[in-house]
């Protein structure tokens, strides 16, 4: 680069004038010469001429003017190194950004270790450039008052996109133009991989009406000795697929992320299905294996920038659980491409017999567990799964599905017992887009907390279904896939509406220490973008809390908490989508997706009645969470006031439903507990309470309905299933059918005074306790020896619950002993003589108090709410 040696001194930004900027580039630094960062040079550049800076690319920094601003872009350790806080980082991916003079020339320097850590750097720079703005305003945009310093968090960052309508999908699948957006996007929000995912559009063969990509590899390719073909499709139309999936996995790779391909279907028989147009010809069970092979290598040969293989290996994958046979077949397939390629095995089901077979192959094997069932919850790995996962001896499953709901019913919705200390496979969570797949979201606070969570026992990130998950599924794709009837609001692409999702996630998941300053990018200065940015935060937080607290089904196919289908609480409803709530199916009885932390309508009932009362948080605590957000939410939206743009305009609407989401929920939690509460005793105050609540929650329903009507169409479909299709107006007459049962119920009923006014009181009253508490965890453990705990409170009495970092296991409960102000206890050898870390939490008891959690939650909602211990 010609810097050694070179006279530094203190930085001085120029003067008035907008001089021209120059990038440096030494051409006989590798690193800075990649392609990568050759790309990233050219989108630099591209935003700088935008906004009327005058450009030039030198090799030399004596080739700049004297008084340009000079952006040296480096990949090498040399001395300016010295002038940040610390040398650049070594990790992959690491980054420094730092001005300094070099010669009487103002300079930006960018590091990295690697490519990809300088194009992140040059990236960050071309993110400041903000349009429209003047040259000079753009310049000072540019400003870096002290040196960044920067590694990734998580080594592994995807977000995945699924094809899964003919009609919505097909449009942004052949949009080349859109793909080299939407990638410049991914990369300049960090993420480092990119999932592409065919076959989700289906979990069962059945009534099949959109095939097109659901048995993906005849659409790709045809294999030579087969003859396989799917009918009506023309064989320019499978060339064009496979010329475009090796164009976007090509556009993927050079701007330094990895591609990954998703096959989730491997059935093709598609019985009781007229409506499907593509059907699969030249198949049969003798050649099914072999040929899916064989089409997984070709796929794989024809597209050389594909680096993962993501397999979903249960029964909805169309293939019965225990085929270790026919899957040995079509993992053979990854080597025979000539490289190595990781296969991302999805983890629902999975066995050790199966991870073997895998591992066979002689490639990187991943398994990618739930992170909070089909759903988004808060930002931690919930502490328990529902009892209706948990194993129990000698239970079978049925039909293709024998073992992901038999013996290893517990994979289906969380990491199980993946996590063993001797695992010879990497661990990455999924999320799931149940719980919000239309609403604009984007919270710092809590991506930097997914962020922390994504390395829960030493997993290596996550891969995250993103916004319009799902959009069109089974079939029901119709009208636009962004789903707004006011076409003024439609962006160019589906996806730049979600900005604050990528950037959020994608910079947290890098680094959850990123400067706010990163996240107020996305909203414009001077027109209330701090207040609108502070409601979107807030407003984010809501539904997935409210999945967390309260979940009527773990699929995604049948809850959808931002478009609910109304679980009545008086009747279970005809044809009530909730199938894996327990029973009686009602709103009071369903589970929250952590029981172990979280109480049910129902449990928060027997302990207000019996005045025993647990440390878990109660629908009173998330109804007073989420009613305070929406609340806060709401008043941010004053303070940011009327919005001109297309963007701020959707993210007004978007908070404003949410808002009235929370309203609704904790409304409904409230009326439940009353209900609860009167199904328990009889006591008529109660129930009117109840139908007081339920009233007003129906009030915040018909306010979501009033904002979302003239801006989203009629169906907003993600299914055909009777809760995952519609429009909000459309839950109203459910709502209303369960008020109007239960007013005619209060009517018909006499007076009953059960003497529980003190209970129906204290609902409205109720508050978490405080209790001092410190304690600090043992630094490690040793398999065999006890772990001795040590917990200071003001409780007087403590308990502990702990468990082996696998969710298959009950916790175990321990009454810590008071000596010399201290509680103490045990974790004894015989337990922690095991694979597996240990986590473990405490439950405070003072007199006069409810018992609190420790550590719990704090005020942000945002940490682990226990400890983790691993081996040394």
């Amino acid at each position: 680069m010609g810097l050694a040696g070179a006279a530094l001194s203190m930085p001085r930004w120029p003067g008035e004038s907008a001089p021209t900027v120059a990038i440096v580039i030494d051409p006989d630094d590798a690193i800075a010469s990649s392609a990568p960062v050759k790309w990233a040079v050219a989108e630099l550049v591209q935003r700088l001429v935008d906004v009327q800076v005058t450009v030039r690319t030198v090799g030399r920094i004596t080739d700049a003017g004297a008084g340009d601003v000079c952006i040296i872009a480096t990949g090498n350790r040399t001395p300016l190194a010295t002038l940040t806080a610390s040398s650049v980082p070594s990790d992959a991916e690491s980054l420094a950004l730092f001005e300094t003079r070099v010669n009487g020339r103002h300079a930006i320097v960018a590091a990295g270790a690697d490519s990809r850590g300088l194009a992140y750097a040059l990236l960050d720079i071309a993110d400041r450039v903000r349009s429209p703005a003047t040259a000079r305003a753009s310049l000072a945009s540019l400003r870096i008052t002290k040196p960044i310093i920067e590694r990734p968090a998580n080594p592994v960052r995807s977000v995945m996109r699924q094809f899964t309508s003919e009609p919505l999908d097909k449009p942004w699948f052949h949009d080349r133009d859109g793909w080299k957006a939407y990638l410049t996007m991914l990369a300049t929000h960090r993420f480092n991989r990119l999932h592409l995912a065919f076959g989700l559009g289906y979990d069962t063969l059945t009534n099949v009406r959109d095939s097109y990509f659901v048995f993906t590899y005849p659409f790709l390719v045809a294999v030579p000795g087969y003859g396989v073909r799917a009918s009506n499709l023309p064989d320019a139309e499978r060339d064009r697929n496979l010329e475009m999936l090796r164009f976007i996995s090509d556009e993927t790779v050079a701007r330094g992320l990895d591609f990954e391909l998703g096959l989730w279907m491997h059935g093709y028989q598609m019985p009781k299905s007229p409506d499907a147009k593509y059907v699969i010809q030249g198949l049969d069970s003798d050649t099914h294996a072999p040929y899916c092979r064989d089409a997984l290598a070709a796929v794989l040969k024809a597209c050389p920038s594909i680096s993962s293989v993501g397999l979903r290996i249960h029964g909805e994958s169309g293939i019965a659980e225990g085929s270790y046979e026919f899957w040995s077949t079509i993992f053979d397939g990854v080597p025979r491409a000539g490289r190595t390629i990781e296969i991302d095995l999805h983890a629902k089901g999975i066995d050790a017999t199966m991870i073997a077979r895998a591992a066979k192959t002689g490639m990187p094997i991943n398994l990618s567990p739930k992170f909070a069932a089909e759903h988004c919850g808060m930002p931690y790995h919930q502490a328990a799964i529902r009892e209706l996962e948990m194993p129990v001896a000698g239970r079978t499953g049925a039909g293709l599905m024998t073992l992901s709901e038999g013996s290893r019913v517990f994979t289906r919705y969380g990491y199980a017992d993946l996590m063993r200390n001797d695992r010879t496979y990497t661990v990455r969570t999924r999320i799931f887009a149940g719980t919000q797949r239309l609403l604009a979201s984007g919270d710092p606070v809590w991506a930097a907390a997914y962020s922390r969570s994504f390395g829960f026992a030493g997993m290596t990130g996550a891969d995250l279904m993103e916004p319009l998950t799902c959009r069109g599924r089974r079939g029901t794709g119709v009208l636009r896939r962004d789903g707004y009837r006011d076409e003024t609001l439609a962006p160019s692409h589906d996806w730049e509406k979600f900005g604050s999702w990528y950037r959020t996630l994608g910079r947290m998941m890098y680094n959850p220490a990123t400067a706010a300053d990163v996240f107020r990018r996305e909203f414009h200065a001077g027109t209330g973008g701090s207040a609108l940015a502070s409601a979107l935060a807030k407003a984010s937080r809501i539904l997935p809390i409210v999945t967390t607290a309260h979940l009527p089904s773990a699929a995604c196919d049948a809850y959808w908490p931002e478009i609910y289908w109304n679980q009545p609480m008086l009747a279970e409803a005809p044809g009530n989508p909730y199938t894996d709530s327990p029973s009686p199916k009602n709103f009071q009885h369903v589970s929250p997706l952590d029981p172990q932390l979280f109480s049910s309508i129902s449990e928060c009932a027997d302990e207000l009645l019996s005045g025993k009362r647990t440390g878990k948080y109660s629908p009173l605590d998330v109804e007073r969470w989420i009613t305070g957000l929406a609340l806060g939410a709401e008043r941010d939206l004053e303070r940011a006031g009327p919005q001109t743009s297309a963007q701020a305009r959707r993210i007004v609407a978007d908070v404003h439903i949410q808002a009235g989401l929370g309203r609704f929920f904790g409304a409904k939690l409230m009326s439940g507990v009353f209900y609860a509460l009167h199904e328990k005793t009889g006591d008529t105050r109660a129930l009117g309470e109840a139908l007081r609540a339920y009233r007003s929650a129906r009030e915040s329903w018909t306010a979501v309905v009033q904002w979302s009507t003239s801006v989203y169409q009629n169906d907003l479909s993600v299914s055909d299933k009777i809760s995952e299709h519609g429009h909000w107006a459309d839950r109203l007459g459910l709502l209303d059918q369960d008020i109007d049962q239960m007013s005619k119920k209060l009517a018909a009923l006499p007076v009953v005074d059960h003497n529980i006014g003190a209970v129906i009181d204290a609902v409205r009253a109720e508050t978490r306790s405080v209790i001092a508490c410190t304690h600090t965890p043992p630094a490690s453990f040793k398999r065999g020896v006890d772990v001795a705990i040590g917990v200071k409170t003001a409780a007087n009495a403590v308990r502990m619950y702990y468990r082996h970092v696998n969710q298959a296991e009950r916790y175990e409960v321990a009454e810590l002993v008071l000596q010399n102000g201290m509680f103490r206890g045990v974790i004894p050898g015989a337990y922690t003589a095991s694979p597996y870390g240990l986590q473990y939490y405490f439950e405070l008891t003072e007199h006069q108090k409810r018992p609190a959690l420790y550590p719990g939650f704090a005020a942000e909602l945002a940490n682990q709410p226990y400890f983790v211990l691993y081996t040394l």
